[in-house]
This record gives C-alpha cells, structure tokens and sequence, in this order.
C-alpha cells in the first residue's frame, strides 16, 4: 500500500462530491462535509452548531473517526475508510422538546431500513440505540442537545460497521456489513441510503409534530425492535439493577419493563446498559 486514501483500493474514500449531489437539496439535508481524518463527527459539527457555521441539515462524516465516542462516553474506533462515521444536525421547532426522545429511536429505525434495502439483511433495534444483525451489534446511534445561536437542535452522530473483518471487530458482539453477509459493502452506496432513509424518517416524525404514532415511526419501531419481548437485566446509575420483561416501549420513548406487579417506565439516560437476562441456574 501506498499510504494514500487510495492505498487499499478495497476500502477507497468517500467522495464528496457525488454524495453532496445525491443527497442535498431535496430532503433535510442541506450540505454534507467530508473530512478525511477527525477525532469525532459528532465533536466537530456540535462546536461548529455553537458558532453559528452549520445550520439546520448539515451532515460531516470521515474516512477516518479515532475518537468515537457512544453512550456514556463509551469509545468507538474502526480501521481507516472501514467504517461509516457521520454527524447530522436537526432543529425540529415544530416538534415539542419533550418528544426529542424518540429522534434516536427515530434514526435508528432509519438505518435499519437502510440495511434492509440495500444490504438485504434483517435489520432488528435494541433500545435505545443500537441497531442488531443476527443478535450482533453493528451500527448505534448517539443523540446530544446543540444549542445553536438561532435556538437548540440535536446533533445526531451514527457509527456503522461496514468492512471490518471479525478479527477487526472491537468485541465479540459486534458484527460488520461484510461478516453479515450484506450485499454491499460500498460505503458511497451505503452513507446514500442511510441518509436518505433517516431523512424520510426524520421528515415524516417532525411533519407529525413529533407524534410517533401519527408519523408511523412508533408502530414500526416496535415491529422491529428486539428488546420487546425479552426478560432483560437493565443496569442503573450507582450500580443498581432490575430484571424482568420487556413489554414495549410508551410514547415517550421510554423502554417499559415489568418487575412483578410494576412496570418500570426507563428513559435512555436513566440506563447504564440493557442485556438480555442470564438464564435460570438451572443446577
């Protein structure tokens, strides 16, 4: 290899300028950046939300994210131009603050729509923000308040397994596009879809003002969502923890978990973590 972007030609850079074209100007998405090396998309479009240099739409991905960053600051890495990493920035005004909880949900349930149709996989969520193959991690999602100097948004950042070998994979639990079996691995070909289908998620959501029984985003995020169903162990802040059923999630976004006669109402930022519960010690 050369060194290059174009050193491994199995794993070629983004192209801006085809992707620009694609995607801007007829959906949400009013510009989209490329930059071929950040520490975090999430990081750099927030600080350029706070100084008034991105708006509403805009989209940063890289080639190359050394410094993702999860849920509860948890770290995110992937060999360079192996992975998709992109931040996008929404001001849903016309979406009341209280039911900003489901935007995550919301674009979760957009790339999952994404690898359904052009990857040909079966896509399935866990709440709140991971999106499963085959029970395996490939793809979370990870929302944060912007406040920008013309009012708060959300910048919204995705990290997608696309080429990495198993080997490559930061756990055993995680899985890639290409260890999936997908029927792509083109980053270009996946980032389109993936924004194309959030956008069509997002923009139906916010025409609802936010409702997600109204937009259809509620009913098929529970059609898809693994968590439902299962009895989980749900860890807490301070090292807490409960177990039982999954039975749905409310309209609030919140995970809705029955612990014997109650039924606990979880928030994402209320949960540490939420595992499918060990089996009985049958022993």
């Amino acid at each position: 290899m050369d060194g290059t972007a174009w050193g491994d030609l199995s794993r070629p850079p983004l192209r801006a300028g085809p992707l620009r074209r694609a995607l801007t100007g007829g959906g949400p998405w009013t510009s989209l950046d490329v930059v071929p090396a950040t520490g975090s998309t999430n990081a750099d479009l927030a600080a350029a939300v706070r100084a008034g240099t991105a708006d509403h739409g805009a989209v940063l991905t890289t080639d190359d994210q050394q410094a993702g960053r999860g849920r509860r600051d948890r770290t995110w890495t992937a060999p360079p131009r192996s992975a998709i990493a992109v931040s996008f920035f929404v001001r849903p005004h016309d979406v009341p603050r209280a039911m900003w909880s489901w935007l995550p949900l919301t674009v979760g349930l957009g790339v999952s729509d994404a690898l359904v149709r052009v990857g040909g996989l079966d896509a399935r969520l866990k709440w709140p923000n991971d999106v499963l193959v085959q029970e395996e991690k490939i793809c979370g999602v990870l929302a944060e308040v912007v406040e920008h100097p013309a009012g708060a948004g959300v910048v919204v950042g995705v990290g997608l397994n696309v080429s990495q070998r198993r080997d490559e994979l930061p756990v055993p639990t995680a899985t890639s596009l290409a260890v999936a079996g997908a029927a792509t691995t083109d980053r270009d070909t996946v980032l389109r879809a993936v924004l194309r289908a959030v956008g069509d998620r997002y923009q139906a959501w916010a025409a609802a003002g936010g409702q997600p029984r109204a937009s259809g985003v509620a009913a098929a995020y529970r059609e898809r969502c693994r968590t439902i169903g299962q009895v989980v162990r749900v860890e807490l802040p301070g090292g807490e923890s409960l177990q039982g059923e999954a039975e749905g999630v409310d309209d609030e976004g919140r995970l809705l978990v029955r612990d014997g006669q109650r039924v606990h109402a979880l928030a994402a930022g209320d949960v540490v973590h939420v595992r499918p519960a060990p089996p009985p010690d049958t022993a």
